[in-house]
């Protein structure tokens, strides 16, 4: 409601929108606060339901509620957003309340997504987030924001109309649109895997999985430094939920069945989208096909348990779920965090070239800690939030195939060589551009919200046990239901 009220304010009266939309973003986060702290870990029940009619004709209801799958991730987005619209003075200067009423309004129907259990009402959320992120791009975006945007939007939608046709179906099948109503359907094999496939599209592009990738660095590249950090940080979340809450309990047979396929386009993307990070230029594309990779980790962690019949158990499955769970609010932290390193640097140089740097950390000391600390953590650092999620996917991989476990573990190694390749060639060494030698470090605005996301990384990489609390029973009630489900 109030990024709504925002769009028709005054410009002149930027300075009071900002505030206004910082404390906005904050009272909300401080709200999933004291949602946590009532929050009970010792279930997979639903909690903080709230479910009413909406379109009664077609069974259709206003129904939300959250669980130990959804939770965390709706955390993550109460907790990036103000720091989004916090760093956005510094990097934004026209039209500065419409920038941040957009920003209020997807985080509004980002929430919506990972809370949503009808499901109908998750794709009017899911569809409804593509109009914000098309404005935030293709209004604040760089010079090619037209085509990045119109191309993240045909990508997104056409993958979407697919998930629309087959919760139609499953609504004709079961009179309901709830999610849970889905899961007690007996669906024949055909029918599973096309409802599967169906799904995929949609979750796929979103994540992205390789080959529905190539929409992803085109966008980071031509979205404003917030519009990176939300693509990042959340956005390719929902798709990795979607697997989550749809796929894996709704189809569970079609899970199994494909999931050699899922690993090896899982394989792919952690390999080949590595190999492709480490030719870029562009900062900004760089840790993009980063992103893509690490993201592969999601989808492995998902399927990879499938492939072990004879010694599959919730246990086991829970681990790698885990693992795919951490390893999305990982991400989130720390890519977000270099998206906004990258930003600083472009507010100062207004390049994102690795070959127009050199020698910042003569100017920035510590700016240039903060990056290589993120960058350190981009690389799966022992001792940060990267490496967690990464070992416990490999972890569980290594109880499937050794095979699998050694080439998904070949991101460590990968990982490392694009990641210290960019961290050479920009922080350190001799000053290259005159430009750098006059820059000034990080003012308050930028160190803060810096210095926040590496506590949380760290935090994180050292004592996990509270995220993975928060998680696990409703982890273990997944698994036992899929576990049933494909009669494993």
């Amino acid at each position: 409601m109030v990024g709504l009220i925002m769009l028709f304010i005054n410009e002149k009266h930027s300075s009071i929108v900002y505030w206004v939309s910082v404390i906005s973003s904050l009272l909300i986060f401080g709200l999933s606060l004291y949602a946590l702290s009532l929050f009970d870990d010792s279930g997979s029940a639903i909690q903080f339901e709230l479910n009413t009619s909406w379109i009664e004709r077609f069974n259709i209801n206003y129904h939300l509620g959250v669980d130990g799958i959804s939770f965390p991730l709706i955390l993550l987005t109460t907790f990036i957003t103000p720091i989004v619209l916090f760093t956005a003075r510094t990097s934004n200067k026209t039209n500065l309340h419409q920038y941040l009423a957009s920003f209020l309004i997807l985080e509004g129907l980002m929430i919506g997504v990972f809370s949503a259990l009808d499901a109908f009402l998750f794709y009017v959320f899911w569809e409804a987030m593509l109009i914000p992120m098309f404005i935030i791009i293709g209004v604040w975006g760089g010079k090619n924001r037209v085509y990045a945007t119109i191309k993240f939007f045909l990508y997104t939608f056409l993958g979407s109309v697919f998930m629309l046709i087959a919760i139609i179906y499953l609504y004709i099948s079961t009179g309901s649109y709830s999610i849970f109503d889905f899961y007690n359907l007996d669906l024949s094999r055909i029918e599973q895997v096309l409802i599967f496939l169906a799904f995929l599209f949609a979750f796929a592009v979103k994540i992205p999985m390789w080959p529905v990738h190539t929409w992803l660095p085109d966008a980071h590249v031509e979205a404003p430094t917030g519009g990176s950090v939300i693509l990042a940080a959340i956005l390719l979340k929902m798709g990795g939920y979607g697997l989550l809450r749809f796929s894996l309990p709704i189809t569970p047979d079609a899970s199994n069945e494909l999931s050699q396929i899922m690993v090896v386009l899982s394989l792919i993307a952690i390999i080949y989208i590595g190999m492709v990070a480490l030719s870029q230029t562009d900062m900004k594309k760089l840790i993009a096909y980063s992103s893509v990779a690490h993201m592969g980790f999601v989808t492995l962690g998902t399927f990879v348990v499938f492939l072990n019949h004879e010694n599959i158990s919730s246990d086991n499955m829970t681990l790698a779920i885990s693992g795919s769970m951490i390893q999305m609010v990982s991400h989130g932290l720390i890519s977000g965090a270099l998206f906004l390193c990258i930003g600083v640097m472009y507010d100062r140089i207004h390049s994102r070239e690795i070959d127009d740097y050199g020698g910042v950390a003569l100017s920035m000391p510590k700016f240039a800690g903060l990056m290589v600390f993120f960058a350190l953590a981009n690389a799966a650092l022992p001792g940060t939030s990267g490496f967690v999620g990464e070992v416990l996917v490999i972890f569980a991989s290594l109880k499937v195939n050794f095979w699998i476990a050694f080439l998904s573990g070949s991101t460590l190694i990968i990982g490392a060589a694009y990641t210290l390749w960019m961290i050479k060639r920009v922080i350190f060494g001799q000053i290259t551009n005159e430009k750098i030698s006059d820059i000034d470090d990080l003012n308050v605005t930028e160190f803060i919200p810096l210095m926040i996301l590496a506590v949380m990384v760290i935090a994180m990489g050292i004592y996990p046990e509270p995220l993975m609390k928060l998680m696990h029973d409703s982890l273990i009630g997944l698994s036992e239901t899929v576990i049933k489900g494909a009669g494993l």
